[in-house]
């Protein structure tokens, strides 16, 4: 057998490294592409566009689905996160049949109209899509505890956030009863924030319903959601733990 040169072995490790390394960054998985790698397809709109188009234009976005509400005559509220950035797709066209198909990590294709509602920048009611097939990405968390009572908070609505060492202040049923949403007051640094757990999202049978309706005020939580915007920060709780 004819031996191999130690440069060459060196050289052949070094490209498998290299391509290792690129496909590790090419990886669609969570947390797999970065900002900079994440390009939108053509026509369609990077979230620095998004945020520059006016209000009531047409927009056209390439994200990733990461939780969807219940669909319903025909149609789908989708939360949806690319690696640049997320958006809160109001009430999409859709049938039953592909509303099957949303599920976390699907890359989507959007066509609908950019509008705003009580601080929530949104893609309005009645937008269309496409899925793309084979390729796949959800979201971390992003910690952004730090950013509660700032301007900077903002920056990041609708993205899949965490909380850390918030303190329950009130837990309260909408129409005063289990089953529909739950509202939930947190406090944090001496100022206070409503958050939601969205029945639409949740279900009534998830962990993080039941959860919440055990809690007492002066627990102190961890939450992680969607940081979705009325008349100030209102996020969608997924996910609520007791701090040890």
């Amino acid at each position: 057998m004819k031996k191999v040169s130690t440069f060459t072995s060196l050289l052949l490790v070094a490209v498998m490294v290299f391509a290792m390394m690129a496909f590790a960054g090419c990886d669609s998985g969570e947390g797999g592409t970065s900002p900079e790698a994440f390009a939108p397809a053509e026509g369609y709109m990077t979230h620095a566009e998004y945020e520059a188009a006016a209000v009531d234009s047409e927009v056209k976005l390439d994200t990733y689905v990461q939780a969807t509400q219940s669909w319903w005559d025909g149609q789908i509220t989708v939360y949806a996160q690319s690696p640049d950035g997320a958006y809160f797709i109001y009430n999409m066209t859709c049938s039953e049949e592909d509303a099957a198909k949303l599920t976390p990590g699907t890359r989507i294709l959007v066509t609908g109209y950019k509008t705003e509602w009580s601080g929530e920048v949104e893609v309005a009611e009645g937008a269309t899509f496409e899925i793309v097939s084979g390729d796949t990405w959800t979201a971390t968390p992003t910690d952004v505890t730090s950013l509660l009572g700032t301007d900077d908070l903002i920056k990041h609505q609708n993205e899949k956030v965490a909380f850390k060492g918030l303190t329950i202040e009130n837990i309260s049923y909408k129409n005063d009863e289990p089953g529909d949403d739950i509202y939930v007051t947190v406090g944090y640094n001496g100022a206070s924030y409503e958050f939601c757990v969205e029945v639409y999202l949740t279900g009534t049978d998830s962990d993080v319903y039941t959860t919440v309706g055990t809690l007492n005020v002066g627990d102190t939580v961890d939450i992680e959601g969607f940081l979705y915007w009325y008349e100030g920060v209102n996020t969608h709780i997924t996910s609520i733990t007791v701090a040890g």
